[in-house]
């Protein structure tokens, strides 16, 4: 969420920034409830002062044994316009909280202004895209011999969107996801194992809502209201909801897995078939807990780590640093890391590494202390390290064979009792 002093202090100019990530913003409508929850308050406040003069009055002329039937009849009026009042601020304080909330944050500098993510800048290439001597397939094609994933019974158990993996398919995604933790914990991440359904409080700390709320899954009834996380960044970003953290104990780096619910349907055809878009896939998070000036440090931190494991895996990429249309809600700078697939022909986000800056802390009252200042807010950071489904595809399809089956990156061999190749069950056409 946004410091309001800064909006009070240059309207015109944050409403200019806002609106290159977001055409819609407009502060108008805040602005004018900003002034009238501060007249409102000076009103009350007005009041309340007469209010205590009257009172004072009302003692000394009780004192002097004097009639005061009309000063306490004039307080008990003043009470109630008091009551009115109280109730008109509250209603404009939750609409000026609701109207901030829906806010993006503010984009660096570093971003270029555009709203077309194809305006994004690559920054970095690492490797070359494979070439093949054979007409090669795509992940879903490939799947056909290997027998990895069940689409169709996936469909039948919950509907598209959530495919099942089988045999070496679910073990080859568990080693992938050790293989990662194992490197973020080398990086010195603390490992996490957070819950898979949040508070709607933490679900707003991390910016999910109100903006966000028809896009998650989540359960309501008489005995809970819980949303399931998209991302283990949410529940992370909640650790220290409204606590106060000590300048020493910072920087905090997470990582943890967790599964991630999302209701976003792919797009349709063929590129967005198999395990392109899910509602429901497994990834590796990062993120930590800064001071402001330790803050692009760690970015950079969690950048080497994103791509330590691309370098692991032998797989080409590159670093894209997102147009400001293209960040994310919460995000002030965001670079994504994109694999190519040659069964889409395309580069694939798997990571993105996101500075957040104050936005998510000033939502979730997380501040740390230097000795015996004022607490500050901290700086939130977050990165996908990595997301495994389209790493899965990645997979696949850059080490795959003229018979149609794919050779196991070394680094991954140990998770696998020293397999190094999936080879297909049956003979296909």
């Amino acid at each position: 969420m946004l410091d309001i002093k800064l909006i009070r202090a240059d309207a015109k100019g944050i409403e200019a920034k806002l609106r290159t990530k977001d055409p819609e913003v407009t502060l108008g409508p805040l602005i004018a409830l900003d002034e009238r929850i501060r007249g409102l308050k000076a009103k009350v406040e007005e009041i309340k002062a007469h209010r205590n003069h009257l009172s004072k009055e009302i003692g000394e002329k009780k004192r002097l044994k004097e009639d005061t039937a009309g000063l306490m009849q004039e307080v008990a009026g003043l009470g109630d316009q008091i009551a009115t009042l109280d109730k008109e601020l509250g209603e404009a304080e939750n609409a000026f909280t609701d109207c901030l909330a829906r806010l993006p944050n503010i984009p660096s500098e570093e971003a270029k202004v555009s709203p077309d993510p194809k305006d994004n800048v690559c920054i970095k290439t690492v490797g070359v895209k494979p070439e093949f001597s054979f007409p090669f397939k795509n992940h879903v094609e490939l799947n056909e011999g290997l027998g990895l994933f069940d689409f169709k019974r996936g469909a039948k158990i919950a509907g598209s969107g959530w495919p099942i993996y089988r045999d070496l398919g679910a073990r080859l995604e568990w080693a992938l996801l050790n293989y990662m933790l194992d490197i973020h914990l080398e990086n010195g991440f603390e490992m996490c194992m957070p819950s898979h359904l949040v508070r709607p409080e933490i679900m707003f700390g991390s910016g999910q809502l109100p903006k966000f709320e028809k896009q998650l899954f989540k359960i309501s009834d008489a005995d809970y209201e819980l949303f399931l996380i998209p991302t283990a960044e949410v529940a992370l970003n909640g650790l220290y909801y409204d606590e106060i953290l000590k300048e020493e104990e910072l920087p905090k780096l997470f990582t943890a897995y967790t599964p991630c619910f999302r209701r976003e349907a792919g797009a349709a055809g063929s590129q967005e078939r198999g395990l392109i878009r899910m509602h429901q896939f497994n990834k590796v998070e990062m993120f930590a807990f800064t001071t402001p000036a330790q803050s692009g440090e760690v970015f950079d931190r969690m950048m080497a780590s994103a791509e330590m494991v691309l370098k692991g895996l032998g797989l080409h990429y590159r670093n894209m640093l997102l147009v400001t249309g293209d960040m994310s809600f919460a995000a002030t700078k965001t670079v994504d890391i994109e694999v190519w697939l040659p069964g889409q022909n395309r580069y694939y986000e798997v990571s993105s590494v996101s500075h957040c800056s104050d936005f998510q802390a000033r939502r979730s009252k997380t501040r740390y202390k230097h000795k015996e200042e004022k607490p500050e807010l901290v700086h939130t950071l977050n990165g996908s390290g990595l997301a495994t489904s389209r790493l899965m595809v990645a997979l696949l399809e850059n080490n795959q064979n003229p018979d149609g089956s794919v050779t196991l990156p070394v680094v991954l061999h140990k998770y696998l009792n020293g397999m190094k190749e999936l080879k297909p069950l049956w003979e296909t056409s």
